[in-house]
Formats: structure tokens, sequence, C-alpha cells
């Protein structure tokens, strides 16, 4: 087998010298010297100056956030309210006034406007849409009353509330730990445990990632919902978790407060755990009780009520609430009233009001600027950050008493584009690059912050140990970054491919610094090739290409004229000149940056000297290339589709010309597996087509498969080290398939193919090719993928994982550990739409009244009664009464949602030597070598075909885990069906509970 692996290894090192043309590359470099400077990056200095330039760019927002807001503070204090004011005095734009409604006759109309302003509007580059820049919009809330209007269906509901933004919240109120209690008593089954359930949602969604919170249930005792037995930061993972909890709540037993309120003040009294430990509150929701529990507020909270007490009655009911009104008076806090699903979303913010009073008092000391989360912005600007400043109502009383109301919040939106211009980019490399976290962890810069969820609205909060991946250098460089400091590591970590099916283990330099004045600390990651860079020095006669009389020989290389006899040339899609329009499509980005070169010269002031220059010195790089080694070679002697080069500069040159047919990488070479792979691994690295386990493959004849073979070009210039290209070949799949099976055999020049055939009964030796119907021989990459194989039924598996073809070898190659495997989640992962109605209105849900409830007389004059009996008289009138209402919420069709995916990667141990081992199976039983292949990214497995299908294995999986996306689809039950269920319920209920105390109804 070393023999094989031996013929491999020349054959594939022959082939990459002849045309991947390194060397000679190398030369062309050196030859060319006076055309370009190398350049150093400075870790520090980067750091330092970008740090500076983001700080100036927020210090200006500050300074216009704050003018606005004393403005704004000035102007409501020199308002004079008027009682008798009418809405058909005031003008001002309504930003609903061009709401659409449906017609009783089916005749769209438009909302009347005899309040509304009508404005002109004009594009504006900057916010991405049309404005006025003299007039500001007013947005009222769906569930804020807004005079008389027609009763008209509208088609869609809006339901923005600039209230449930991320950026108001966290502005509104300071840091706060809450612990929610929810009531599950018996009697709070049916629609009150709805609206409960509901209620919680809802005031999850008014916390935000500087909150701690913990929720539980209670009845004779409290315990938590979810699998938190404590507080926990109120991010978006945590919420979900409460929220899918908070659905599996379950209305049983009696009512007892104390077991409740000691759960909570306990939860608040841990000072063993990270909190907010600032405002402190419990917010109980209950449909009513006798029992005011002043003992637990005494010996918890009283005398100096430092946790302040909110309590919610909910559903309709007869029970007295003043204990619950005289629980929330008594301990700083207040009392709310939610009877019904209409007024959950107004009571369940409303307390903020509460906790803003003693920002008002405390007035400029507690006017401090804070940044948000990244969030998408619900006006189409993209990701933003946010700075908030909450705005007072400094009016007086007659009695000089200030007012302790927040009149709202001021914000500020910083576009995240605006920042990343601030930052290096290309001059960094293909691996290098700028990342910056907040004090939570949070990355507000990262080249894996990539939210796949449009309109999302929620934050984007991505931790940096969740956009790398982590370890324990990379934790401590986190907790310095969050602690203010600075500081440079080097470091040995692991890495995640761009296409997320490679893992490498690489050397990176981290170096980091805080952001003044801010909540930031950024960070650069450099790896040890990208500390130089080439930077082009063009003389500007040579430049000069708009001049009739000069000729650009390099300029010309790029014309689609020149690509047959010099290849096809691929420009990376960056911003080299202002006037450039970006494009998607390579050929037509092309035909835009050469119609934009006839009209400006490259050293123009519009454009970007760095990038431009570059740009045309790899295009005449690239083409000596072509014409010293592609030009002279036959490449289908050695069965390649095409050669290739790329370049940083942007340049990827392709030959021949017909082979760009077939490219599938990406433009720009930043954005190329292959490309940041080849710089972080020595040797050559193949790269097959990737096929999921679904693939069946293509007839051969007609689609030519190609294998991508690619190294780095490493130049070494005045002991300064950098590679500044890639290089490749690009194999013909069944050629190489076939060439595989000779140079993994016995067979020499001489020998004729078919005339010798060896088995176990013969003395000769057994081989790839002689014996392929005994022998499975397969090439596999780095990442356990199949490259190439001796059976012809593997050719069309090609670029799968290696498992999906032969579990049992690939579990044994494992665990005998030629490869380790990585275990990570994606938080940015987008799952398919739940199945569930996201209409208006559900399928009406069916009240289930309590034996507590059929005994109470009180009950049976109640709403709840009425409420029931009205079920029961519509379902019987109205078909449609329990089937869902076709009115579409506002931003709330069905779409992809955001999960978290579990992803596993594989990659080489540190085994190298040759491995013989049996994978054991009784009569199954099978043998197999491993070795790897040297200067590549390639084990060469030779193994026994499997003689019997009962030897099975555990087949290892390397897609993304998506089990936790998606529910079951729901149904809409028959009248009689959910009316013989009411009745089901009723005679359950009053087998299996008891009469509870009268104390508890």
């Amino acid at each position: 087998m070393q023999y094989w692996a031996r013929r491999l290894e020349q054959e594939i090192d022959g082939v990459m010298r002849i045309f991947g043309g390194v060397q000679q590359l190398r030369g062309i470099y050196n030859e060319n010297r006076n055309l370009f400077e190398v350049k150093e990056n400075v870790p520090r200095k980067l750091v330092e100056k970008v740090a500076g330039d983001i700080e100036s760019l927020l210090a200006k927002k500050v300074r216009a956030l704050k003018r606005l807001a004393n403005a704004a503070e000035k102007f409501q204090k020199a308002h004079h309210w008027q009682d008798n004011i009418r809405e058909e005095d005031i003008e001002y734009y309504d930003s609903k006034a061009d709401t659409e409604y449906d017609d009783p006759d089916g005749e769209e109309i438009e909302r009347e406007k005899s309040n509304s302003l009508k404005l002109e509007f004009t594009d504006d580059t900057n916010f991405k849409t049309k404005v006025n820049y003299s007039y500001a919009a007013v947005q009222i809330p769906t569930d804020i009353y807004k005079g008389s209007t027609p009763w008209r269906a509208p088609n869609k509901i809006d339901l923005y509330d600039v209230r449930r933004r991320p950026w108001y919240i966290q502005g509104a109120s300071s840091p706060k730990d809450m612990v929610i209690i929810v009531d599950v008593s018996g009697s709070v089954s049916g629609l009150t445990l709805k609206l409960m359930k509901t209620s919680v949602y809802e005031m999850l969604d008014t916390l935000s990632d500087d909150d701690y919170v913990n929720v539980a249930s209670f009845n004779e005792k409290a315990k938590p919902v979810s699998c938190f037995k404590h507080l926990v930061q109120a991010n978006i993972r945590n919420k979900k978790v409460f929220k899918e909890d908070v659905q599996g709540m379950v209305a049983k037993g009696t009512t007892d407060y104390k077991a409740g309120f000691e759960y909570a003040f306990d939860q608040l009294q841990n000072s063993n755990i990270t909190r907010a430990n600032c405002n402190k509150m419990i917010m109980m929701f209950t449909d009513g009780g006798e029992d005011r529990v002043q003992d637990v507020f005494e010996k918890y909270n009283w005398p100096n009520k430092t946790v302040r007490v909110f309590t919610f009655s909910v559903g309709q009911h007869n029970y007295d609430v003043t204990p619950l009104q005289w629980m929330a008076c008594a301990n700083k806090g207040y009392y709310f009233e939610i009877p019904s699903i209409g007024a959950i979303r107004i009571n369940t913010q409303e307390y903020l009001d509460v906790l803003g009073r003693p920002m008002v008092l405390a007035g400029n000391r507690a006017k401090q600027v804070q940044w948000t989360n990244v969030y998408q912005d619900a006006l189409g600007l993209g990701l933003v950050v946010t700075g908030t400043l909450p705005v007072f109502n400094l009016t007086e009383d007659s009695s000089d008493r200030k007012n302790q109301l927040i009149l709202g919040v001021m914000g500020i939106d910083v576009a995240l584009n605006d920042i990343k211009r601030l930052t290096p980019r290309y001059n960094l490399g293909a691996n290098g690059y700028i990342f910056a976290i907040d004090l939570n962890g949070y990355v507000l810069l990262h080249p894996n912050l990539q939210p796949q969820i449009i309109n999302f609205r929620e934050p984007v909060t991505l931790d940096f140990l969740d956009a790398e991946l982590e370890d324990e250098n990379k934790e401590e460089i986190r907790r310095s970054m969050i602690d203010g400091n600075d500081g440079q590591r080097f470091i040995k970590t692991l890495i995640k491919s761009l296409d997320e099916q490679y893992i490498d283990e690489v050397f990176r330099t981290y170096t980091w610094a805080p952001i003044k004045s801010t909540n930031y600390s950024l960070g650069l990651v450099l790896p040890p090739y990208s500390t130089y860079y080439i930077q082009a020095n063009l003389s500007d006669q040579i430049l000069q290409v708009k001049l009739p009389n000069i000729k650009m020989k390099d300029f010309e290389y790029l014309l689609p004229n020149s690509f047959e006899s010099e290849g096809h040339v691929f420009i990376a899609p960056r911003e080299y000149c202002k006037d450039l329009d970006l494009s998607d499509n390579n050929t037509e980005f092309l035909e835009n940056f050469i119609a934009l070169m006839e009209k400006v010269t490259p050293d123009s002031k519009q454009c970007d000297n760095f990038l431009l220059h570059n740009l045309i010195l790899d295009t005449g790089i690239t083409q000596q290339l072509v014409e010293r080694v592609w030009k002279d070679q036959d490449l289908n002697t050695y069965s390649l589709l095409a050669v290739f080069a790329a370049t940083d500069g942007g340049i990827t040159r392709v030959f021949p010309n017909k082979a760009a047919d077939d490219w599938e990488e990406e433009p720009e070479p930043f954005n190329a597996s292959f490309y940041r792979r080849s710089l972080d691994n020595r040797g050559y690295i193949f790269k097959p087509p990737y096929r999921d386990a679904s693939y069946r493959g293509l007839d051969l004849e007609n689609n030519t498969i190609g294998i991508l073979v690619s190294t780095a070009v490493e130049l070494s210039i005045g002991g300064k080290t950098l590679k500044p290209a890639v290089v490749g070949v690009k194999l013909d799949l069944e050629a190489w398939a076939e060439k595989f099976k000779v140079l993994a055999s016995n067979r020499t020049d001489r020998d004729q193919l078919g005339a010798r055939r060896c088995d176990p009964s013969t003395s000769c030796e057994m081989d790839c090719e002689a014996n392929n119907k005994d022998l499975i021989c397969v090439l596999i990459d780095d990442g356990g993928f199949l490259v190439l194989s001796n059976q012809e039924d593997h050719w069309y598996q090609v670029g799968k994982f290696f498992s999906e073809v032969d579990a049992n070898l690939m579990s044994a190659l494992y665990n005998n550990s030629f490869y380790a495997r990585k275990e990570s989640y994606d938080f940015q992962s987008v799952c398919a739409p739940e199945a569930q109605s996201n209409t208006g209105a559900a399928p009406r849900g069916v009240f289930v009244p309590t034996v507590a409830d059929l005994l109470n007389l009180a009950w049976w004059t109640s709403a709840a009664a009425w409420s029931l009996f009205q079920q029961f008289l519509y379902g019987l009138t109205y078909s449609s009464w329990f089937q869902t209402e076709e009115v579409a919420g506002d931003s709330m069709e069905a779409r992809e949602t955001s999960c978290i995916m579990k992803q596993t990667q594989y990659y080489f141990s540190t085994v190298n030597a040759t491995y013989n081992a049996i994978i054991d199976c009784g009569n199954c039983s099978r043998l197999f070598h491993a070795q790897r292949l040297a200067n590549t990214n390639l084990l060469f497995v030779v193994a026994d075909k499997p003689l019997c299908s009962q030897c099975e294995a555990v087949k290892l999986l390397q897609a993304e885990d998506t089990s936790d996306c998606g529910r079951g689809a729901s149904f809409a039950p028959s009248l009689g069906v959910l009316l013989s269920l009411q009745l089901l319920l009723l005679y359950s209920s009053a087998s299996r509970h008891p009469l509870p105390p009268a104390a508890c109804l």
C-alpha cells in the first residue's frame, strides 16, 4: 500500500508542478518587483486607529442625540395643555393615512384624511427610502384609540408598536431583575390560563439583554416552568425557552400565594449568580384570592421595600381584587387588570412608567446614552445599532413638584455598514478580519454575523464564542475585552471553513482594545502570512488608460475579446470606484467596470487606488502565467478540465475560456472556500463538489464533474513572507478515477490491462485495479468527503460525506482516530415556517368551567357562564364559528423562522502513519488499511468489500441537525367534535378534582 501511496503522491505533485506554476509565479512577482511595495500590518496600530475612528463616529451621533432630547424636553415644558382641544384642530402626517381598507361592497377605499398633511417625498440614499425633510410622521399603534373611523375590516393589521422595539425597551428603563410567578391553580383553567400564558409572552418581550429573569408557576407549591433554576439573562435564546415551556403549564390544585412569593424572593436574594442587581421586581399573574401574605412581605421586603411587586388580575371573574391591590401598593408596585386579550399588550408594559420615576427624579445622573445590540431596522436600513436617551417630563405642578413620568425615548440609528466602512478589509488578507463586541459579549462586527432572517423583530444577539469555535483562549480574550482591557495573544485554534464543511487547525494573532466612551471593544484577528501585503505602485503614465495614444496592456487583458487566448477573467465585485454599479452577475459587473474605466483614470480621486491598482497589477501577473506556463501545455494529456489562479487583488483567471462555463466558485477570492483553506494549509488541497445525502447523481457522459486541487503561492521578499495568490487545477473525475485505479495497482507500463487477476487463492498481490470487485479503494479528504474511488457506482457519490457511502468503514476510521469530530451550534440558522395558522384569529378556544365554578351560584350569573352559553349558541347557528378568520396580521405571514442548528464537522487527527485494522463483526469482519498522502489533505483507504449486510454501524452525520424545527400541522375540528370534547373534559374535571376549600375560590 505504501508503494501505491507514493505513486499517487508523485503523480499529484508532478501535475501541480507542471500546471500549477507555483515556481513560475514566484519568478513573475520577483521580476515585477518595481511595480509594488510590501507593506506591513501592525496590529496594535490598526486597532488603535479603527477604534478611534469608530469612537469619533459614535461621539458625533451622541452629540446629535443629546441635542434632540434636550429640545424635546424644552418643547414639552413650554407647551400649555389645552383641555378643549379637538383632533380636527391639529394637522399632522399620519403614517397610517394611506392604509387601504376593504369595503363591504368589495371596493377598496382609503381611510379619511381630514387631519393628515399632504407631503411630498423624495428619494434619500442614506435612508434608502422616500423622505420629507420638513415634517415628522406620527405612528399610532393599533391598540391606542384614535378618534372615530368608519367600521371597516382592514386587509392587514398593523402590529408595529415602537414601545416594543429593542431600542425603546432598553432606553425606557434601567437594568432589572424580574421574577414572574403564575397562578396555575384549578380556578384558572380554560380561557384565563390562556390569557396568563399570553401575558407572560408579552411581559418577556418587554425585557432586554440588560435584564435578568425567571418564570415560575405555583399552586400549593412553586416550581420553575423551565430548566432554569435561577435568574438568567433575558436574551432571545433564554426567552424562547421560557415561552415554549410556559405553553406547557396546566391548571390544577389550590392557590397558595405564600409559596409563589417565597420562591420569588429567594430567587432575588440569590447573590451567587450574575444578575442586574439594580431594579428588583415580582410580577404575579392570578385570577384572585383572599390571602395578602403580609407575613412574607414583612420577612423579605419590609421596611426597605427593595423589591417592587406588580399584580395582575387576569380573566373575567367575581373575585375580590382588594388583596391584589394592597399587595402592589404596599410594595411600591402597581395593580393591573387583564380581562381580555386586547388588554394584554398595553398592561404588560405599563410597569415601565413606574420604573421610570426614579430615573426622572435622578435627572441628568440617569441620562446615560445606551447602545443597543445589533438588530434589523423596521424601515429597511438593514442591520443597525441605536443610541438611546430617555426624555423626561420636566413640567411642575402648582406646588413646584416635579412630574415623575418619562415622555419617551430618543434614539439615533447607526447603520452597521457605516461602521464597517471605517475598518480595513482587503489589506488584512482573506482570513484576517476586524470584530467588535459589547459588554454582554455580543458581536457588533464580525464576518460571521450574518442573520438569515429579514425583518427579524428581535435583536441579533450572537455571542463572540458562538461566532467562532470556542476554546479557553477565546474565553479569556472575551473576558478581557468585556472588562475594557487591551491585549494581544498568539494562539492555535480551530476555525470552520466558509462553506461550513471543514475544520482547520490554524495559528492566529488576536489584538484588542476598548473603544473609548462606548460600551464596545474592538479586536483584530490576523494569520501569520497576513502580517505583510502587496500594495501596487503603478506609475501615472501607465494608468492613463483614457488617453487614446497610450495603451495599457494589463487593462486590455480584462476585456472579453482577450479571454479566448488568455483565459476567462472573473473580477471580485468590490467597490473600486464610487460610481461603479455593483452586480451579482460577474459578466455584467465586468461590463460596468470597463465602461467606467473608459471615463475615469484608475488614479482618480473617486476610486480606491489600493483596490484598483492591485487589480490591474494582478491582471498582468496572471496573464504572464498564461503565456509562460498554461499555453504551452496540453491539458487533455493529464485529464485536466481547467487550470486557474486567484489573487488577493481580486482576479480569478480560468484557462481555457470554455472552462468558465462550469466554474462555480465565488468571483470574490476572499469568499471562496478553496482560496481561504489553501492559505491556511500547506500542500495541495482537494475539494470535490459538495453533494448532500439526497443527491442521486447525473449521467457522467453528459455532465463532466471536476475536482479542484489548489495550493497557495508563498513569497519571501526581503525576509518578509506573504501569500498573495492561490493556483490550481481542475481534474476530470471520470478520467482520474481510472488513473487512480492504475496508480493504486501493481501494474507497470509493460503489463496489459485485464491480463491478470489476483485473489486469495493465488500467490500474486491483490490491488485496486485487478481486484476492484473484492477491494474498495478510496481517497477521502480531511472533512470526510469522498474524492476518488475504484468503484464505478461510487463516482456519482463523489463529494458526499463518506458515511453516506460506507457507514461501516467511516465509523472504523473515526473509531481508530483518523478523524476527530467537532460539534458546534449555528445560532443564525433558518428553519421552515411552522404549519400553524398565523391569521388574526385562531380557531375558537373552548372554555371548560371547573367543578368549583359549577357549584358556585355566582358563577352562573358571571360573564364566563354567558360566554360559554354564547359559544354553544353561535356554534349551532354559524358553521364558521369554530373556523379560522382570515384576517392577516402585518408581518405575520407564514415564513421561515430563526432557530438553532447543531453542526458536526470532522477533521484529521494527529495520526499520520500507515494503519491496519479489522472491523470486527464475526463472519462479516473486514480488513482495512489507511494512510495519509503526504503534502495533501487526502486519506488513502483500502478495505475489503463487505461480505454481508449484517454488520451495521451507526451512521456518522455531518449535516445540520434540524430536528428542533417546525411543528405538527394544525387542523380545524368539526363542531360536533368540539362540543363532544367540551362535555368529555367537563366530566373528566368533575371526576378527578375535589372541591377546593372555600377560601381558595
